[in-house]
This record gives structure tokens, C-alpha cells and sequence, in this order.
């Protein structure tokens, strides 16, 4: 039984078990039009918008990728990487109908009732492969965070035909394929900016061996300057491909500064990010940037991550060829399993994961 507007959720476990254990989630919370961010969704005040500095003027790079053999635009995504650790690419090979319908099904599987999205919570899923969820680690962090989410981990067709909500199954299986072809393109660039120039069966498994979706959801927010969509962090993927709806709300650390730069939907484009998992093979090279999502008060709003990553059984360093020649390695190997398990045990803290990895 949900409870009434007059009754906010002061008592903690009353909102755990309505938005954890019943899986309303957020989007739960917010069709009951609370008129008060409950007190267990405010941030501490370092953490909110409103103490940032926005950099209006400045903006990611936006790559055209109608000819990905131009060196130019090899090159121009090598200095993406390098510097901004995020870009964007326009004209890429994944059909605007795939994007179309990927968004349409993360509206879909959102909207079925609570009973049944909670089938794939960690308490009912029959695979860890499949998870229904809501914040980030809700057992680990201080405050939480306004985003439900589905994720889902693919190992094969055959898996996700069988474990995958019917609502969003084809529509994420196209959006992956149809991406692969883009993925290969960028990490060929990438590999090409380290002087890797071919990317053998050993490499291609450690760059793209797993992949990861998520389907993101933000409902309307009450406050939405006193609570975050996602807190500061950085991915621990090689790359990650977003796809984001025309609502915004994803901003991005300037490398080396305080500044923070928003991302301004693109309609058919996608969003690419360097993960930890790159910025330590590349020895540094490639940077993986801290970003976040802020509350929208207004609208709800979607996004759609495909996380490219080494396999969880994969040890990952500096790749060989980057030392061979005697640069010195900053990065020691780990088992990418234990980089990911570190990085779930805590709250989004910014860039800390990496230090895991560093010598």
C-alpha cells in the first residue's frame, strides 16, 4: 500500500520497502506527486548543481563519422579521448529507427506495473545477468540518487531470449548489434592513436570481451536542486555509447578544472566516453572523465548506455605495447572483476575507483 501525500516517508524502512522491495522505484515516488524531495534523496551540499561551476560557452567535441577511414577524423577522435575523455559522433553507422525504438521500449518496460518490473530485482531475478533497480548501491551511500534503472549483462542470444523483459528484449539486442560495428570503428581509431595498429583476437577480447545495457530512467523530480540523477563518478568500462533523449541533464567534468560542461542532446547522435578500464590500458593516454545527471523538476527523462568492457576474468594494465619501448607503467595489472566489485561497494566518489589500479 503506497502511502498517502500527507504522509510523507519520514521513516526510512517505510521508503525502502516502497520503492526497494515493492519496485515502484522513483518513478513511484514521483507519480504520487510529493510536493517534498523526501529527506532520505537530499544530498549533502557539496554534491548539489547549484554549488558547481557551469561552463555555458564550452562544449564537447561533435564528430562527423560519415568516412571513419579519414585520418582526420582518426585523429580528431584520438584528441577527444586525450583530452576531454568524452565526445560525441554524428552520422555513424547505427540507423536512427534502432535509437528510435531502443527509447521507445525503455518507455515501455518503465511503464509496465511495479509487481512485474520487480520480477528482475535483485531479490526475484533468476539471473544476475538481468537486474531491476533503483539509485546506485543503495546499502552504500549516504544519500540516494533519483534514477531507476533495468540493467542487463549479455552473454548470449540464447540467455537473453530467454531472461531478458519481452518489453525492451529485441529492441536492446538490435541497438547492440547495429552499435558493434561503431564500437569496432572507434576502438580500431583508438588502438591507432597508441600505435597498436592491429587489434588481434586477444586485444579485441580485452577491449570489448563483455557488454553491459542499461536502461535509465529519471522521473520528475520535487527539489531537484537538492537531490542528483547520478552522482559524480566515471565509468570502469573501456567505452561507454550513450544514447540520451532530447530532455539534457548529462554534465561533464573539464579535464583538470571545476568547470562542468553539459552535453546538449543531439537528435540521432551518440555520446561516447573513454571508461577506467581504457584510461588504464592506454597508460594514461585516454582519459575517463567524471560526469553526472542532475534531477529535471519538469520532465521525465531516459538514457540508454551500452558499457563495452574487458571480460570480468580479464586482467587489465598498461597494454604491452604502450611499455615495450620502456614508458613507464602508472597502472598495475588487476583482475577487472575485483576493479568492478570495488567500485559497487561504495557511493559515486568522483574519480577514487581509479586509485585501485595505480602504482
Amino acid at each position: 500500500m503506497a502511502p498517502t501525500r500527507a504522509e510523507p516517508f519520514n521513516d526510512s524502512s517505510a521508503l525502502i520497502d516502497f520503492v526497494i522491495n515493492q519496485g515502484n522505484g522513483v518513478k513511484g515516488l514521483s507519480e504520487m506527486g510529493l510536493k517534498a524531495l523526501p529527506k532520505q534523496y537530499i544530498q549533502p551540499l557539496e554534491e548539489r548543481m547549484c554549488m558547481i561551476n557551469i561552463k555555458a560557452q564550452e562544449s564537447i567535441p561533435i564528430i562527423d563519422m560519415s568516412n571513419p577511414n579519414d585520418p582526420e577524423v582518426v585523429k580528431s577522435i584520438c584528441e577527444a579521448a586525450s583530452k576531454w575523455g568524452f565526445f560525441q559522433i554524428i552520422n555513424h553507422d547505427v540507423p536512427i529507427e534502432v535509437l528510435e525504438n531502443v527509447k521507445d521500449a525503455t518507455y515501455k518496460f518503465f511503464g509496465l506495473p511495479a509487481e512485474v518490473k520487480n520480477k528482475y530485482s535483485k531479490e526475484h531475478s533468476s539471473s544476475n545477468n538481468v537486474r531491476f533497480g533503483t539509485s546506485f548501491t543503495p546499502q552504500a551511500e549516504k544519500a540516494l540518487e533519483w534514477k531507476d534503472y533495468l540493467s542487463l549483462f549479455y552473454v548470449s542470444e540464447e540467455e537473453a531470449s530467454a531472461l531478458w523483459p519481452l518489453a525492451c528484449r529485441e529492441q536492446v539486442l538490435d541497438y547492440m548489434r547495429k552499435s558493434e560495428v561503431v564500437i569496432k570503428q572507434l576502438l580500431k581509431m583508438l588502438m591507432k592513436g597508441l600505435n597498436v595498429n592491429e587489434i588481434d583476437e586477444t586485444n579485441e577480447s580485452l577491449l570489448m570481451g563483455s557488454m553491459r545495457t542499461n536502461l535509465n530512467y529519471y522521473p520528475k523530480c520535487p527539489n531537484p536542486e537538492l537531490t542528483v540523477g547520478v552522482g559524480r563518478h566515471s565509468d570502469v568500462s573501456t567505452l561507454t555509447i550513450l544514447l540520451q533523449d532530447e530532455i539534457g541533464g548529462l554534465f561533464v567534468r573539464e579535464n583538470n578544472g571545476d568547470n562542468w560542461i553539459h552535453v546538449p542532446p543531439i537528435k540521432g547522435s551518440l555520446v561516447i566516453n573513454v571508461g577506467d578500464a581504457l584510461q588504464i590500458m592506454s597508460n594514461g593516454k585516454y582519459k575517463s572523465v567524471e560526469h553526472r545527471v542532475v534531477a529535471n523538476g519538469y520532465n521525465n527523462r531516459i538514457s540508454v548506455p551500452i558499457f563495452v568492457n574487458p571480460r570480468p576474468s580479464d586482467m587489465i594494465g598498461p597494454l604491452p605495447e604502450l611499455i615495450k619501448d620502456g614508458e613507464k607503467p602508472i597502472y598495475k595489472q588487476v583482475l577487472y572483476s575485483d576493479y568492478v566489485k570495488h567500485f559497487f561497494r561504495k557511493g559515486h566518489d568522483g574519480k577514487k575507483t581509479i586509485a585501485f589500479a595505480e602504482l
